[in-house]
Formats: structure tokens, sequence, C-alpha cells
């Protein structure tokens, strides 16, 4: 009887391989597992801030180091400075946000609603300008500008006008139907350049009877239009309609990149201070990374990298930065010398009844 022949070497059963198998199943659940634990402890933190450039900026050349280094990710609520407010107010008992940079004026108006807490120590702190330290550092200056003038230069180089040097050549009877004016109720920009013009007339940042008085007969009569915010105003420089109307450095550099003919000017009586500032929103979330998120945006390094790519001037005094950036950042320093700062605690006083006042009888 023959016997049975053995299985071919091929053939035969592997006892083995299941159990590499096994372990290199087990690796793999180990990583994948570890994996979707380390996804699942990165935290969001929601900022809120303007769109936009602003927005561009920030999302692509700043937040990225604080959201590497703390496992975290950053998300802009966009929207202007009275809308980012009314979201806090609204959640004022369960925030949604964590950091909100709004204009400095209506900071000012967060921190005496409650809505924004103290800012603790950091390196960032010692180096701000002083004007960036908004109350005891409830809240802090983050980017400084000015409000001044910008003009058309094809207008006025048509029109063969010499380039305005003052805050009152808004009042020149030659920009009859040439001057864009934003709404006292609604922009920062024309509340600086009314304010500008009121102290020109011998009014304060507390009454403001001779700029009402003076309006009607100077540069009333030369506004097109009074508009409700700055976002109109790169279709009426493109085609002419605007000649003149209150604006700052940082955005006639943003006019100027998409080929508008702006430039800004400086007024001889000097610009107004207009910061974006930031504050920790009370009773947020995360408490612990919202102070750091507002700690690594006051460094030389956030605000370089804001200035570089978004010409953001900063208010850290110690920022250094090349080439270009440079250039701009001497540029604004010299602005600032022959700048002033507005008193907001008495604006703020005042605004609701001049807000009412403006709409019924400048606007009416």
């Amino acid at each position: 009887m023959m016997s049975p022949s053995r299985p071919p070497a091929f053939a035969r059963p592997s006892f083995r391989q299941p159990s590499r198998l096994l372990a290199c199943t087990a690796a793999l659940a180990v990583l994948t597992t570890a994996s979707f634990a380390a996804h699942a402890q990165t935290k969001t933190l929601y900022i809120g801030m303007n769109g936009g450039n602003m927005e561009k900026t920030y999302t692509q050349f700043v937040f990225g180091p604080f959201e590497q280094k703390n496992n975290v990710k950053v998300v802009v609520v966009p929207g202007g400075s009275s809308d980012i407010l009314a979201k806090a107010q609204a959640a004022k008992d369960k925030p949604q946000m964590h950091v909100m940079f709004l204009d400095d004026g209506v900071m000012y108006r967060a921190i005496g609603m409650g809505l924004c807490e103290k800012q603790k120590p950091n390196p960032g702190l010692a180096g701000l300008l002083p004007v960036a330290h908004i109350k005891d550092d409830m809240a802090t200056g983050v980017t400084i500008s000015m409000t001044g003038l910008a003009y058309n230069t094809k207008v006025y180089a048509d029109k063969g006008w010499a380039p305005p040097t003052s805050w009152l050549d808004m009042a020149d009877p030659k920009l009859k139907g040439k001057l864009v004016f934003q709404s006292l109720s609604s922009s920062t920009f024309g509340l600086h350049a009314f304010l500008a013009f009121n102290k020109l007339k011998g009014g304060t940042d507390s009454n403001v009877e001779p700029g009402f008085s003076a309006w009607p007969k100077t540069i009333g009569p030369n506004v097109v239009e009074y508009i409700a915010s700055s976002a109109k105003i790169s279709e009426m420089a493109q085609t002419g309609e605007a000649a003149l109307f209150p604006y700052t450095p940082t955005q006639v550099t943003i006019l100027k990149s998409k080929g508008i003919p702006v430039e800004y000017v400086q007024p001889k009586e000097g610009a107004v201070v207009l910061m974006v500032a930031q504050c920790v929103i009370a009773n947020n979330s995360e408490p612990q990374l919202a102070q750091e998120l507002a700690a690594y945006l006051l460094s030389p390094e956030a605000q370089g990298k804001a200035l570089e790519n978004g010409s953001f001037n900063p208010t850290n005094t110690k920022v250094q930065v090349t080439g270009p950036a440079a250039a701009e950042q001497k540029r604004m320093n010299e602005f600032l010398k022959n700048s002033r700062a507005v008193d907001w605690d008495e604006i703020n006083k005042n605004r609701a009844v001049w807000n009412t006042r403006w709409n019924r009888t400048i606007e009416r």
C-alpha cells in the first residue's frame, strides 16, 4: 500500500503568518486610536474680527504658530465692530467667542458692558505703546493707524488741483458733489473726521456744537453721499465719484494694491489715532487658551507677520522687520507723531445723542 504523499511545500499550512497579521492589526489599531484621540483633543477658539484683508492675513499668516504649539484651531467670526459687539452682548451669559477685535471706541463700550476680562501679565504687554493699554489692560491695541484724508489722484490730476493738506479742504467749494463721507452713526472714520473739523471750529470731544453748527454751510454742500461703511469707497473711487474722503493709510494701501488711483494725506493739523483692540471675552469656555492667544497676538512675532503680510502697523515697539514692511512701519510711526487720541469715555457718553442729531439734521 502506497503511503500518502506529503502536500507540496507551498500548500503547507502556516501558523506564524496569522500571528504576525494579528500583531500588525493590533499595532495599527493602537496608532489609529491614538490618532483619533489626538484629533479629538484639538480645541477650537473663536475670534471675532473684521473680514476681508484682516481675516485673510491673520488666518493665513499669523495664527499658524500658535495653533501648532497649542494643538488648537483658531476660527474667525467675521464682522464689523458693531456686529461683533452685538454678538458678544447677545451671548454674554454663554459666550460663543473667546477673543474679539473691535475698533478702540467700540472696545471702550464693550468694557463698560462687562464683556471683557483683564489680560494676564505676559511679555508682549511690556513692549506696547502707552496708548495701546486700554483701561488697565482690560483690552489692548493690536494694530494702530490713524484717520486722515484720502484723495483720488486721477480726479485731482484731471482737474489740475493741488493735493489736499488740511481737514478744512473738505469744505473747499470746488469739491461740491465730490466728497464722500462715512456716516457719523456707523463709522469710526466719519466720527474721527467730524471731531477733527469740530476741533478746528473750537469744539472739544465733549462739545460738538461748533461742528454741527458749521457743517450745513461748509462741508455739507460738498457731500455727494453719506455711506454706512467704507466698503463702498472702492467702487466710488474707481468711477471718480469720490474725489476726497476720510480714510487710513492702511486702507489706502489696500486700494492702491487693486490699482485704484488714491493717495493718503496726513492733515497738517494732525490725524486721529485709530486702533483695533482685542479683549479676552469674559466667562468664555477656554479662559487659559484665550489668554494665551491674546498674549501671542501682542508678541513681536505675531505683529511682525501681520505687518509684513497685511500692512497692519504694530502696537508692540519691539517688532523688527526689513524691506518694504520696515519702510511702511517707519512711515506710520512718523504719522503717529502728528496724531491725537480722542477721549472715548467722553465721546461714548454722548454718542447716542450725537447720532440722533446727525441723522435728523445732517442726513435728513
